[in-house]
């Protein structure tokens, strides 16, 4: 075991620590529902912008980022959009605003702001609810397995083992490592809710802060920038590419050329094309009902909600691409010859670990791994807030016991939080692999969610029946598709998928009644979308002819554009500065100076000014007392 006293002093404390949190935060969270899971809406943007990238910058995604980055290089920046990374971006120049402005507390109680209460509105109700209820378990099972695999590389269960009366085959240590770190960030979460995952995400964005640049400079001082690019094939230091990535590791690990053709990214253009077509009706559609959803509607105003979005990107890339770019040099350079006696039976998800069990010092150990604990914290954390939000607001309180009280209520989140980590535990334990389940996650379940979240924003005629029929079709798809299409790569399936759920969400509304015209004006004169609202706009503008309509699709699009450009910089630089790449760090340089005056020109100083709204919940919420 290569923990030292102080190493272990370090992860204790930090430990300890989101324990004491959670108990400090667990009065002032449980005063009501909007207290536990919005936070009260009265935290800063800011706070809300760091624990946002706290949860972003997660283990799981740090692992496969490391691997995408040794084997693809520069041009692994590009992959992330599989998400895609740059709905940030839509969100912080106009989609943030409008979520807020329809003031609720779950992203399925604005369904009802949308669709109105007839069955169409619950229709659709019940499947947003279902949908949030799947993609939360899916990303606690990605985190399980994360955490189980990280944990076992530093403490090997040949150490813990000889404490314990039973022993355990190498495929369960994970296991038993991923329940015992998913317990710890399901008590924190439970006892302080929204409130204990923001203060326990901004100590976490510090110490991980501080880990990416000491491992950036134990890197950038052990590793010199010719002895790397002798070492890695030509292309791999530029992030552009052509038709494909010609990128041959032939004569350096040949089991890398076996790791590419098998993650089936090739032709690289086509891939990358598609990523872009995927991406950007994905993020159109709005966030997924999930944790940044949360985040978006815990702020207080409109205003903060796009800041916070924007500030999301703004701290989060700099850091994360620093530990990433450093983990990634160091693998190159000192385990080429290890990947090479390991040949294709090497597991390029524990890179990440390896490297930090290899070359990072004792106690500077323990900050590193408390930091990426932290990682893993904050992501599961905010996961678990989410999943409760919407099983006790938009199931329990709607329709099992809408008159509960406010003690009742919270005695149901705490159930509800951890009966969501032992399903999620379950689930984790017959998975295999992290980006097994991150494939499925962002092509296939989150391919189902688009096209109906797509027209729902933009579409007047679009309806409660609409949204079901759109999202059932992707979700069922979703479901039998990588059945079908077993040896094809999520995203190149994505194409039907939306077709499928397109024609759900077109059929499903033109075979049905509008939603009620009352519904549609209030929507449209509180949210103010751009796009097809023609008819239900002169019906507000008769009832009121001072509005004024959006009118800034183009002025949106070209910020939107170029936010993808500053937020690309922004992933480039850190990794350019870490490779010594004198060229590459000026130019990114240049053009992240230059993108991010346009947006402060552009998008900051043109943000809306609009009075602080608390989120209205039907029931009211009683006092919890202290007992």
């Amino acid at each position: 075991m290569q923990l030292e006293v102080l190493d272990l002093i370090i992860i204790g404390l930090y430990l300890l620590s989101t324990v004491v949190i959670g108990i400090y935060l667990k009065k002032q969270a449980s005063k009501n529902m909007e207290s536990y899971f919005l936070g009260g809406n009265s935290l800063p943007w800011y706070m809300l912008g760091l624990s946002n990238a706290s949860g972003m910058f997660d283990i799981s995604g740090t692992m496969w980022m490391v691997y995408l980055c040794f084997v693809y290089g520069l041009k692994s920046v590009w992959i992330p959009w599989l998400w895609p990374a740059f709905n940030q971006i839509f969100l912080m120049i106009y989609l943030s605003i409008w979520l807020r402005r329809s003031n609720v507390l779950t992203g399925a109680e604005w369904i009802r702001t949308r669709f109105g209460d007839g069955t169409g509105g619950k229709l659709s109700h019940m499947v947003v609810v279902f949908f949030a209820i799947l993609s939360c378990l899916g990303f606690l099972s990605y985190g399980f397995i994360g955490i189980g695999k990280f944990i076992e590389i530093f403490i090997p269960w040949s150490y813990v083992g000889q404490f314990m009366p039973f022993d355990l085959t190498a495929e369960q240590v994970p296991y038993v490592y991923g329940i015992l770190f998913t317990t710890i960030a399901t008590f924190y979460v439970v006892m302080g809710g929204m409130l204990s995952i923001v203060w326990t995400d901004v100590l976490q964005f510090g110490i991980m802060t501080v880990s990416a640049i000491v491992i950036a400079g134990i890197a950038m001082f052990q590793v010199d920038a010719d002895t790397l690019m002798g070492m890695v094939p030509e292309g791999w230091n530029s992030p552009l590419f052509n038709y494909d990535l010609h990128m041959d590791w032939s004569a350096y690990i040949p089991s890398v050329n076996d790791k590419i053709s098998n993650d089936g990214f090739s032709p690289f253009s086509i891939f990358f094309m598609m990523m872009l077509f995927k991406g950007f009706f994905a993020s159109m559609a709005g966030p997924a009902p999930n944790f940044d959803m949360q985040k978006i509607l815990s702020t207080k105003s409109p205003k903060e909600a796009a800041k916070m979005s924007g500030f999301v990107s703004a701290v989060m890339f700099l850091p994360r691409y620093l530990m990433i770019g450093g983990f990634t040099i160091l693998a190159v350079v000192y385990f080429s010859g290890d990947i090479n006696a390991a040949g294709s039976g090497f597991d390029f998800e524990n890179i990440l670990p390896m490297a930090i069990k290899e070359f990072v010092p004792s106690g500077l150990m323990g900050l590193l791994l408390a930091g990426l604990l932290a990682a893993f914290m904050s992501t599961f954390a905010s996961t678990v807030n989410a999943a409760p939000a919407y099983l006790v607001n938009d199931i329990y309180l709607r329709y099992i016991n809408p008159n509960a009280s406010g003690k009742l209520q919270m005695r149901a989140s705490y159930i509800i939080s951890a009966s969501v980590v032992v399903l999620s535990t379950i689930i984790g334990l017959y998975v295999e692999d992290i980006n097994s389940v991150l494939q499925w996650i962002v092509s296939a379940l989150y391919g189902g969610y688009i096209a109906a979240n797509f027209l729902k924003w933009h579409w007047w005629r679009f309806n409660g029946h609409g949204f079901f029929w759109g999202m059932a079709a992707g979700i069922a798809a979703s479901m039998v598709f990588p059945l079908v299409f077993k040896e094809t790569l999520e995203l190149y399936y994505f194409p039907l998928l939306f077709v499928v759920s397109l024609i759900g969400s077109v059929a499903g509304t033109l075979l049905t009644a509008p939603t009620e015209e009352k519904t549609l004006m209030n929507f449209y004169k509180s949210v103010k979308p751009w796009g097809f609202w023609g008819p239900i706009k002169r019906k507000v503008m008769e009832k009121d002819p001072s509005f004024e309509s959006n009118k800034d699709f183009k002025k949106d699009m070209f910020n939107v554009v170029t936010g993808i450009v500053w937020q690309s910089m922004l992933t480039l630089l850190p990794l350019y500065i870490v490779i010594k790449e004198e060229m590459g760090i000026l130019s990114t340089a240049a053009i992240l100076i230059i993108t991010t005056l346009i947006l402060k020109k552009n998008w900051y100083d043109k943000l809306p000014e609009e009075p602080i709204k608390v989120p209205e919940n039907k029931e009211e919420k009683e006092l919890v007392s202290a007992n």
